[in-house]
C-alpha cells in the first residue's frame, strides 16, 4: 500500500456515540425550549384576547363598538362589574372594577387603595378609555373626581346598585358613609366620540 492511497479508517465508535448524544440532547433541549416558547405564545395570546380575567387584568377590551354616545348609564347597574381600558404607554391595561350609575343616569367607577394602582395613574394622564358592559364596548373618558359632593352621589349610587342587586347579592348597608378620599377613589365615566 502506498502513501498516496486512500485509507479506509474506521472512526472510533466512541467518538462516534458521543456526537449522536450530542445532537439527540442538542434536539431534545431544542424541542423543549420550542415547546416552552410556544405554550408562551399560546397563553400570551389567550390573555391578551380574553381578560380582563376575575382579577387578572388585561390588554384589550374586545366586542362591538357602540359609537353612538350614551347619556344614561342606568343599564350599567344590571352588570356586576364593568371591564375597563386605560391607554398605556404601550399597551393598554384593561381590568374588572366596580361601576354604579345614579337615578340621573351618571356613570362612575370605584377604587379602594386607588394611588399606586396602574391603571389610575394612566387615567389621570390620558382619561381617554373604553368600558364593556355585556360584551358591548363604549369609547369613553375617565375623570378622576375630587369635589366631595359629587363623590358623595356616586358612593350613595353604589349603596344603592348594592342593596338592589340580585347579582351581587348585598354588601354595604345603606347609611354607611363614604370612606375618605386617600382610601376611596371615584372616576366620572362620560361617553366620548371614538
Amino acid at each position: 500500500m502506498s502513501d498516496t492511497e486512500p485509507h479506509n479508517v474506521e472512526p472510533n465508535a466512541t467518538e462516534a456515540a458521543q456526537r449522536t448524544r450530542r445532537w439527540s440532547t442538542r434536539k431534545i433541549a431544542g424541542t423543549v425550549v420550542g415547546l416552552v416558547l410556544l405554550v408562551g405564545v399560546i397563553a400570551a395570546g389567550r390573555w391578551f384576547f380574553t381578560c380582563p380575567c376575575d382579577r387578572m387584568p388585561g390588554a384589550v377590551l374586545w366586542g362591538e363598538v357602540v359609537e353612538e354616545p350614551i347619556s344614561d348609564w342606568t343599564f350599567a347597574n344590571q352588570v356586576e362589574l364593568c371591564q375597563i381600558q386605560v391607554t398605556g404607554p404601550i399597551i393598554p391595561q384593561a381590568l374588572n372594577l366596580n361601576c354604579m350609575a345614579t337615578a340621573e343616569g351618571e356613570l362612575y367607577l370605584s377604587c379602594s387603595g386607588c394611588e399606586p394602582k396602574r391603571w389610575s395613574r394612566l387615567a389621570i394622564r390620558n382619561g381617554d378609555g373604553r368600558i364593556r358592559l355585556d360584551g358591548l364596548v363604549y369609547p369613553v373618558h375617565f375623570t378622576h373626581v375630587t369635589d366631595p359632593a359629587e363623590a358623595d352621589r356616586s358612593w350613595e349610587a353604589r349603596l344603592a346598585k348594592l342593596e338592589n342587586s340580585t347579582v351581587l347579592g348585598g354588601g354595604t348597608p345603606v347609611g354607611t358613609p363614604r370612606p375618605p378620599d386617600a382610601q376611596w377613589w371615584t372616576f366620572r365615566v362620560e361617553s366620548r366620540a371614538n
